[in-house]
């Protein structure tokens, strides 16, 4: 069910969640009473003054130029909850890939709803989470179970095609494991092929020594943006950024954004947050502001504007820690960027898992948000090199060749 935003409505504190919701019938306003209780008064309110990552991206000056307006992002993630007062009227019918309840417009996890606001989060009142692009829309693509994970990448992979097929012009993958996926690179490809821009986070440490660390998959396929996490050096809106230590980088990284010391939007009010899963969607908001700002640029042109116009951090030029920089709002939206004639990553190696025809590879959405955050182990132990970038066609079709002759001979076919 989608709840109509109601007009001329601003939040203040509880009462804002109870009269932005009433108007939905009496299930609804049930829900908004539950949820107000488990706010506390003016909580709202108060959410807006830490939203210090859209001061460190120059928010305000992005939105003259463009909030996202005509450009539907996909969130493959644990649902988003619809009800939000953040994203009430944000989020279109969606997808459920788990167990096919849901229409993805509700969230047991958390985790995706806090990750949809970032990016489109209401921006026309002064309270709340706001996202980057706030007048984007949200297609809801649930992938990751109750435990905030996914056992078959074969469920991201048929995610990643639906919401080609319903419109989206911009793919946010807050999740990841350790092992290629063949079939998920075959539907990284399905998303190039209908231009469409795909962002995934590079993926948070762990203390497990067996783990290789690595950014996670899909991040490091080529031609995705691969979003590693920053965090500030001192308190402050004006505060430098530094990388964050829980992130994951390595050749693969291609840009960096804000991922600790975040508050975020949960069902039933708010929480802090950290872990790049939170980077990538400010960088996705950023291709959602490019494509409604310039409808004329193909996918292949909106992610050289946001490599090509990047802040540069650490050693000069790219590197492994930020890859090509802080992402830069206002100037992806308005520098000089010679145009392209394809996605300049698809010429970057990066390492991957050393048998492709590993299709189910298990992962996940990275840690659930609590106070205080804790960073779980998220990957696989797999890890090689990248084959060139032109054969992950091939390489997809090898897999399915390779499964049909398994079968063949009687055995199980990796999924």
């Amino acid at each position: 069910m989608r709840v109509p935003p109601p007009s001329g409505t601003h939040r203040t504190g509880t009462g804002a969640w109870r009269r932005r919701l009433s108007r939905a019938g009496t299930v609804a306003g049930l829900a908004a009473a539950l949820l107000a209780t488990a706010a506390a008064p003016a909580h709202a309110d108060r959410i807006r003054t830490q939203q210090w990552q859209l001061t460190a991206l120059h928010a305000s000056a992005a939105w003259r130029y463009g909030s996202g307006a005509g450009v539907i992002v996909a969130v493959l993630d644990s649902g988003v909850d619809a009800r939000h007062p953040d994203l009430v009227g944000q989020v279109l019918p969606g997808a459920d890939f788990v167990d096919g309840s849901t229409d993805g417009r509700t969230d047991p996890v958390g985790h995706g709803t806090t990750v949809a606001a970032l990016i489109a989060g209401r921006g026309d009142d002064a309270a709340g989470v706001e996202g980057l692009a706030p007048q984007a829309r949200i297609l809801p693509v649930r992938v990751l179970d109750r435990q905030n994970r996914y056992a078959d990448a074969a469920v991201v992979a048929h995610g990643v095609r639906w919401a080609v097929d319903h419109g989206a012009r911009v793919i946010n993958l807050s999740l990841g494991g350790g092992t290629r996926s063949a079939v998920l690179a075959l539907a990284l490809g399905y998303a190039a092929a209908h231009d469409v821009v795909v962002v995934a986070c590079t993926g948070n440490t762990t203390t497990d020594a067996t783990v290789t660390p690595q950014v996670w998959y899909p991040a490091r396929e080529p031609g995705v943006v691969a979003v590693a996490g920053l965090t500030p050096t001192r308190a402050g809106p004006a505060a430098p950024l530094t990388a964050w230590s829980g992130s994951l980088t390595g050749p693969a990284t291609v840009l960096s954004a804000p991922a600790a010391v975040l508050t975020g939007a949960r069902p039933g009010g708010y929480w802090q947050v950290q872990g790049t899963s939170f980077a990538a969607p400010l960088v996705a908001a950023t291709a959602a502001l490019v494509r409604g700002y310039r409808p004329d640029l193909d996918a292949a042109n909106v992610v050289n504007r946001l490599i090509r116009t990047g802040t540069d951090l650490g050693p000069p030029g790219r590197d492994g820690s930020y890859g090509y920089g802080e992402v830069d709002p206002v100037a992806a939206l308005t520098a000089a960027v010679p145009p392209v004639t394809a996605n300049p990553l698809l010429d970057v190696p990066g390492p991957v898992a050393s048998e492709a025809q590993q299709a189910a590879a298990s992962g996940g959405g990275g840690p659930v948000p609590t106070v205080p955050v804790t960073v779980p182990a998220g990957q696989g132990r797999h890890s090689a090199l990248l084959p060139p970038a032109w054969t992950w066609w091939l390489a997809g079709g090898v897999a399915m060749l390779g499964a049909a002759l398994a079968l063949r001979r009687r055995t199980v076919p990796a999924r």
